[in-house]
């Protein structure tokens, strides 16, 4: 009853309504909520921290930005219908627009650092199949059952983009900021509740056995030691769980090692198994879609439903 109690003293607020029917659209920093709301930052702070503390939102920390999002609280979730129905249509027409002026801040500020980065990435895609192929192969891999979603070094939010509408939830993880920014600019619409976090692949800050399907595109050859990180992402895996890992067969095309920070230069199939193993799951199919100077390579495991988590 004392949360309970906490949380009505906490929506008491007409500011306070407007800040949780926002956070319902979107992930918001506590600048852009300043931004949309019209006020100062540190009284938007002030109505944040009540919030936080009734266990209505949770502020998560991304280098020198905070975020915030509802909390799953199983008193609060409730009453968030009811905030969406029930905030001043005036306030709320007002919100939405400022709201898409952030959505286009966002936007921009994606297309500033891709315009850096383009002709580099235009030239690694050059060298194997296209996209499109690869993707469709992934969908139909993992076909219409997603479920709870990690998708591990998440970037652009592609992957989200792509297998988000057939996922219940979809949690995006990557090192850096810069790619998050552009991932909640292109899922700001997403129909699936997105969370996106920044993390290392290598300490995910999620418990064992919490997602049915974890996906790691283009991830592993950027890695010095891909074997540990492969054995943290299989350690979220739950029982009936899949793991899909999309990446470069064994190459020696070696001057991805020294312009594009490729740590690896591909995998074979008896490393991803022999990975999958050592980290409790099943390599249960492979596939490898050729077309150019790369070869790409999906190599689906799973955990069977009685095999329990290993200990990362």
């Amino acid at each position: 009853m004392t949360n309970a109690v906490e949380i009505f003293r906490a929506l008491a607020d007409p500011t306070r309504l407007r800040i949780v029917a926002l956070l319902r659209r979107m992930e918001l920093s506590v600048g852009e909520l300043a931004q949309v709301l019209g006020q100062s930052q540190p009284r938007v702070s002030r109505h944040v921290k009540i919030l936080v503390d009734a266990g209505v939102t949770i502020r998560r920390r991304e280098g020198s930005w905070v975020f915030l999002t509802p909390a799953p609280s199983p008193v609060a979730v409730p009453l968030f219908a009811l905030i969406d129905a029930g905030v001043d249509d005036h306030w709320a027409i007002a919100d939405a627009a400022r709201l898409n002026a952030v959505r286009a801040d966002r936007a921009a500020a994606a297309e500033r650092y891709f315009a850096g980065y383009a002709d580099q990435w235009d030239a690694i895609r050059s060298l194997h199949v296209a996209e499109s192929a690869v993707e469709a192969r992934m969908q139909a891999l993992l076909g219409p059952n997603i479920g709870r979603l990690v998708d591990i070094g998440t970037g652009t939010g592609r992957m989200i983009e792509l297998l988000g509408n057939m996922a219940d939830h979809a949690i995006g993880i990557d090192r850096s900021p810069e790619m998050l920014r552009v991932a909640r600019a292109k899922l700001a619409d997403a129909r699936t509740l997105v969370e996106l976090r920044q993390a290392d692949v290598g300490a995910l800050p999620l418990p064992d056995g919490s997602a049915d399907t974890v996906v790691m595109h283009q991830v592993l050859h950027y890695i010095p030691a891909p074997e540990i990180a492969l054995r943290e992402a299989a350690r979220i895996v739950a029982p009936g769980g899949r793991m899909l890992i999309v990446d470069f067969a064994s190459h020696d095309r070696e001057e991805l090692r020294t312009q594009d920070a490729h740590a690896r230069l591909g995998f074979s199939d008896a490393q991803i198994g022999g990975w999958f193993a050592a980290a409790g799951l099943v390599l249960t199919e492979f596939d490898e879609l050729a077309g150019g100077e790369l070869t790409i390579k999906l190599w689906l495991g799973a955990r069977t439903a009685d095999r329990k988590v290993l200990a990362a």
